[in-house]
């Protein structure tokens, strides 16, 4: 019996010394900590702890530095047997000032910020819990240092140092986001991303080419969504979160639910949110009249009819209804392997694109009677396979395999026209993404490979809403198909604690094949099919020194590129009337050249500085130029003559500006920080003339002031933007009067504006907390640059949250 006892005992020590689990949490509260990061190079591992805190911790027996990090507090460094002698905890103390932070899109892997030269801001849960954003592109906009432009209710398009749209890179899970008809002008596709399944968010500013390839010229955003967590001992793991929040200023109505179950080797997480937005309102201070919607219009007994609208204040009609449904499930057969599948489905109602419904024609009456976004929808099925293994080639590798199927429409009639016509397009978007990291010594390698294929369907079709009887129109784009395949190298060399250097390579090469046979009957082509096939290069040099652990220079040499998509080279569109847009098949790749210097500095634990210079010169932009289509500089588009445009290599731009940051640590809980950002670009015009960039915003920022204390947190904060003049706006913006407000020569301009904002969280239990805020307190009525929406005006926010 004492031999079975001994052998029992001696099995459970073997289990225990294989399989253990490290508690992490608030050193003033004891509440466990979730989404910590734990990192070791030696053994090279790595794991974030689950909502109860707890993470397994076995595979880091041995390591001398392991570094333990979570936004919002005080790293640590701390060797395994300090853990283990410890029993196994580690508390963390709250902070407002820290340099180190894990990141994960410079390269795809975990690393320390500060060994990264270039400039990276992460969103937080917990600053996302506080700020309640209505959408992931409001979430962006929070961080003080992303632009958003929104034309609709159902949008939101961010500017990251004076680029945008298809010039910025999505992600999700890793996963390219961006399509082939990703266009120039504004877009919407961020709002698809439900902030309540996003555990975690990425900039990354700057060209990231190397790592993403096309379109990651003005910056890269990276959401990461939830993470099914396993059990940590043999009872299975149970959590969740339900929120429910109301909004007045649209009188918003959203209510979420997530729930994840673990195991020791599986897990799944579930999440659903469903959104109700009313018809926005808009401030009633300090704004211009021009802003004010003044009818709506309606068709009643087959006739359009223009009515007054009681409240011109309310932004009549800007409603919608969104649903988004996430699924994942995760195995982990042994320490070496992660495996990860993850379903996300995303689906809006029609919603109204507002700034083409504010048009007004010569007489004073609307232009369109309907202009709509059908449904926007978007689905991905997603593979992950993660494998860690000491061999020749890799310590770490991590395999994604997606399925994506995007969906949009758009719907529209000039008032009291008989024809409604619908475009509705389609892609299915295929992805493969292979990447590696080796250590040896202080050097580091990253590499990899990726493969993405889209398919485009594209159908145009009309009716006459009096008869019934359709009427042939064109499609918006050719059938078309668009690659692009890439290689990349990454190299990291430490020479000393002080001084790293980083370097990297990429090749890419991309092509398209567009069928424009079901158009010929409407325009004169010379062309029934058309292929492109082309290739890139870009490279990267960055240094970072750390004299010390408050103190951080780095700068870095960079390239990005941008293919030509089928948006470029194959979008029949009228962008106003009497313009069209034809297709141009000798478009080849714009390229992106960008110097930047980054410093950051803490003071006495009391103040942190940081700020970032850059300049940013684009090479054979492709912008829009007037066109001939066989030697006729107009066709007929639509029934009406109009001009001939086409987008074409024709143009250089660039962009400087800076970025910075302050934060200063009061005391007793209180702290005060402000983002501060300048960005100014120009562009060469087809006249050889010098202009304002487009999408470079005015300059812009936030200043908060916030107190954290136990279990409540508190911010005063106010964001604020400068006026553009008429003179400063790029002459495609000038053309856009009815956005705009009226300077005192009846020009169009974009006024400067200012908010006032109080948002407060008070954690009742354990498991419930209380969220509210009432954003722009005094009521301004302003509309943020290049924006057809009118901004809310003042908006009182409340939810409840359960964590269980």
């Amino acid at each position: 019996m004492k031999k079975i006892i001994s052998t029992l005992f001696f099995i459970g020590l073997f289990f225990i010394g294989f399989s253990q689990t490290i508690s992490v949490k608030d050193a003033e509260t004891g509440r466990p900590l979730q989404l910590v990061s734990l990192v070791s190079e030696s053994p090279k591992t790595s794991v974030t702890t689950n909502q109860q805190g707890n993470a397994e911790f076995s595979g880091f027996k041995g390591a001398e530095v392991i570094e333990i990090r979570l936004l919002g507090y005080q790293s640590m460094i701390l060797s395994y047997a300090a853990i283990e002698q410890n029993g196994f905890i580690v508390k963390l103390s709250q902070t407002q000032l820290s340099l180190d932070e894990i990141v994960i899109s410079a390269t795809r892997w975990e690393q320390n910020k500060r060994d990264i030269p270039n400039k990276i801001t992460s969103i937080s849960v917990k600053q996302v819990a506080l700020q309640n954003p209505q959408t992931a592109a409001d979430l962006l906009g929070t961080s003080g240092e992303v632009f958003i432009q929104k034309s609709q209710q159902g949008g939101g398009s961010p500017m990251i140092r004076g680029f945008a749209t298809n010039r910025l890179l999505y992600t999700i899970d890793g996963v390219r986001m961006n399509t082939a008809i990703f266009r120039s002008g504004n877009i919407q596709n961020v709002i698809s991303l439900d902030p309540f399944a996003i555990e975690n968010t990425e900039v990354f500013f700057g060209p990231g080419s190397i790592i993403y390839g096309s379109d990651a010229i003005g910056g890269v955003m990276s959401f990461r969504t939830l993470t099914p967590q396993f059990s940590q001992n043999e009872e299975h793991l149970v959590t969740g979160k339900a929120v429910m929040r109301y909004s007045s200023a649209n009188n918003e109505k959203t209510g979420h639910f997530d729930i994840s179950a673990g195991w020791k080797k599986w897990a799944f997480t579930s999440s659903v949110t469903s959104y109700d937005y009313s018809n926005l309102l808009m401030g009633s201070k300090n704004g211009p009249d021009e802003y004010l919607k003044p009818y709506y219009v309606q068709r009643i007994d087959s006739v359009d009819h223009v009515f007054t609208n009681e409240n011109q204040e309310i932004q009549n009609p800007t409603a919608y209804t969104q649903i988004n449904f996430m699924q994942k499930v995760r195995f982990q057969p042994n320490k070496h392997w992660d495996i990860q599948y993850g379903f996300h489905y995303s689906e809006t109602s029609n919603y109204s694109r507002y700034d083409r419904l504010i048009e007004t024609s010569p007489s004073g009456l609307p232009v369109y009677a309907v202009w709509d976004y059908g449904p926007q929808k978007w689905m991905m099925n997603f593979l992950g396979i993660t494998h860690e293994s000491d061999n020749l080639f890799y310590n770490q590798m991590n395999l994604r395999i997606a399925f994506q199927n995007f969906g949009e429409s758009r719907i529209d009639r000039r008032l009291n026209n008989t024809r409604l016509r619908t475009q509705t397009e389609e892609v299915e978007a295929l992805s493969m993404n292979v990447d590696f990291v080796k250590l040896s010594g202080d050097h580091k390698l990253f590499y990899g490979f990726e493969y993405v294929i889209n398919d485009v369907v594209s159908d145009g079709k009309a009716q006459n809403i009096k008869t019934g009887a359709p009427i042939r129109v064109p499609d918006r784009y050719p059938a078309s198909t668009w690659q692009s395949a890439g290689v990349y190298l990454n190299y990291q060399y430490r020479f000393s604690e002080k001084t790293l250097l980083q370097a990297g390579m990429r090749y890419s090469h991309f092509a398209i094949e567009s069928d424009f046979s079901d158009l010929l009957e409407f325009y004169p082509l010379p062309y029934n099919k058309v292929e492109l096939n082309n290739d890139a290069v870009t490279g990267s040099v960055g240094v970072v020194f750390k004299p010390s652990a408050e103190w951080t220079l780095s700068a870095d040499a960079s390239t990005g590129f941008r293919a030509p998509n089928v948006d470029d080279i194959g979008k029949m569109f009228d962008f106003q009337a009497g313009d069209v847009i034809v297709p141009n098949p000798e478009l080849k790749a714009e390229y992106a050249y960008n110097g930047e210097i980054n410093i950051a500095r803490i003071f006495n634990d009391k103040v942190k500085i940081d700020i970032t210079g850059f300049y940013t010169l684009l090479d054979d932009a492709m912008v829009r130029r007037e066109y001939t289509l066989n030697g006729q500089d107009s066709i007929l588009y639509n029934g009406e003559m109009s001009k001939v445009y086409a987008i074409q290599n024709a143009a250089k731009a660039n962009v400087y500006g800076i970025n910075a940051g302050l934060e200063f640590k009061l005391g007793q809980g209180f702290g005060i920080s402000g983002r501060f950002n300048y960005q100014h670009g120009e562009e060469e015009m087809d006249d050889g003339m010098i202009s304002p960039s487009r999408h470079a915003a005015p300059w812009f920022g936030v200043a908060r002031l916030t107190y954290i204390k136990n279990r409540i947190n508190m911010q005063l904060y106010t964001m604020f933007s400068n006026e553009v003049n008429y003179e400063n706006l790029n002459p495609e913006e000038q053309q856009k009067d009815v956005i705009y407000a009226e300077d005192e020569n009846g020009n169009p301009y974009s006024p400067s504006w200012h908010t006032l904002n109080f948002k407060a969280m008070y954690q009742v239990t354990d498991y419930l907390s209380a969220s509210a805020g009432l954003e722009n307190i005094t009521d301004q009525r302003y509309r943020p640059y290049s924006s057809g929406l009118v901004a809310p005006g003042r908006n009182f926010i409340i939810s409840l949250i359960l964590n269980f």
